[in-house]
């Protein structure tokens, strides 16, 4: 198979959808790849590492979307990127679809098969593509808001950790997953007062497990999200539904009745966001201010540590990548259930039912295009 990898376009995004590595793995595996000129400048790859590791260069995007078999990103196709899509190709990469019509249609109308990094299960029912951005996602989430609570950053100047003699910021963190277990343990070495939560009582028990009495922990319900956002100084929210839209658990109200200068990072933005003031922003133009709160939205945030999130991205996607270039996607969407879950358009049709409900579109099953 014929492997193409773009450079990726959106505002600073540095990550790479293959790294040398992966590129010397499918290459002894017997395909071809190209690799777009200055893919890898971002995470410190040169050209010449790649041409080392047996990729091809090739000086523009359109040619490679013209020559690939399949297409290997990082983040969802912006519509230039679109547009060059063409029937019988495969999309390998994150899409987050469910708030993004756009984005549908033009996957749809392209013909392609696009599988989506993010809703690919494990045995357990983890999500093992998105599980490293989301670590690197919760582990930036309280760096980012710190700054964020700073006078230079429009925040109340607050240091997150305080000082002997003064209270450290009150951090809540909606959802105690990958990420939010993530956030939660840099906020808490940093010093701040933690607390976690979630409607899962078993996550709940697995976070006081691993933390110890140093975290708090509550029973997400409406009441108790609207009287701890009150009082806190920073709010981190990281609610996942794979491959649905992210619900609005903190409404306009509850941001009007915070603190001014208080901050919100919503790490759960690829997928809509969990704030209902929440509107996607760029490491470029990272915040906005509403009703006196810091908000901090970044849509790619694992982008500016592109050397960590590439890499961690590329160990867990390569099996993966693998599979589908060996065997084709058809029969390797057979022989794994787990990849079969990661479908989400194909050849026209929407295969994932949480983003043909999202849409209002006719929802057609994996399993019947495979002839399950």
């Amino acid at each position: 198979m014929l492997i193409g990898c773009p450079k990726e376009i959106k505002i600073q995004e540095g990550r790479v959808g293959l790294i040398p590595s992966s590129v010397a793995d499918l290459v002894a595996a017997g395909h071809e790849v190209i690799i777009q000129t200055q893919a890898g400048t971002g995470i410190g790859c040169s050209d010449q590492d790649y041409i080392d590791a047996g990729a091809a260069i090739i000086s523009s995007a359109e040619e490679v979307f013209a020559k690939a078999d399949m297409i290997v990103k990082v983040k969802e196709p912006l519509a230039e990127e679109r547009s060059r899509l063409r029937k019988g190709q495969i999309l390998f990469t994150y899409l987050h679809l469910a708030p993004d019509l756009p984005q549908t249609d033009d996957l749809v109308n392209s013909g392609a098969t696009c599988i989506a990094y993010e809703t690919v299960t494990s045995r357990s029912g983890a999500l093992p593509l998105l599980f490293p951005m989301s670590e690197v996602a919760g582990r930036l989430a309280p760096q980012v808001g710190a700054q964020c609570l700073e006078n230079n950053g429009g925040g109340s100047g607050v240091l997150l950790g305080g000082v002997p003699g003064v209270d450290p910021a009150k951090v809540i963190i909606i959802g105690g997953g990958v990420s939010g277990t993530n956030a939660a343990r840099v906020a808490l070495g940093m010093g701040a007062d933690v607390t976690i939560v979630d409607r899962n009582v078993d996550a709940l028990r697995a976070a006081v497990d691993r933390f110890g009495t140093a975290v708090k922990t509550v029973y997400s319900n409406k009441d108790n999200i609207a009287r701890l956002v009150k009082d806190a100084d920073l709010v981190i929210g990281t609610v996942l539904v794979p491959g649905a839209a992210a619900p609005k658990l903190v409404t306009r109200e509850m941001i009007k009745s915070m603190k001014a200068g208080s901050a919100i990072v919503d790490v759960a933005i690829d997928q809509g966001g969990c704030f209902e003031t929440s509107k996607a922003t760029t490491h470029a133009e990272p915040t906005y201010v509403v009703d006196e709160v810091v908000h901090y939205c970044v849509a790619n945030m694992p982008g500016c540590v592109a050397r960590t999130s590439a890499f961690a991205l590329n160990n867990a996607t390569l099996p993966f990548t693998l599979a589908i270039a060996n065997k084709g996607w058809k029969q390797a969407l057979i022989d794994d259930e787990h990849l079969r879950g990661g479908l989400n358009v194909h050849a026209g049709h929407v295969t994932y039912k949480a983003v043909a409900d999202a849409h209002g579109k006719v929802y057609v099953s994996t399993e019947s295009i495979l002839g399950l």
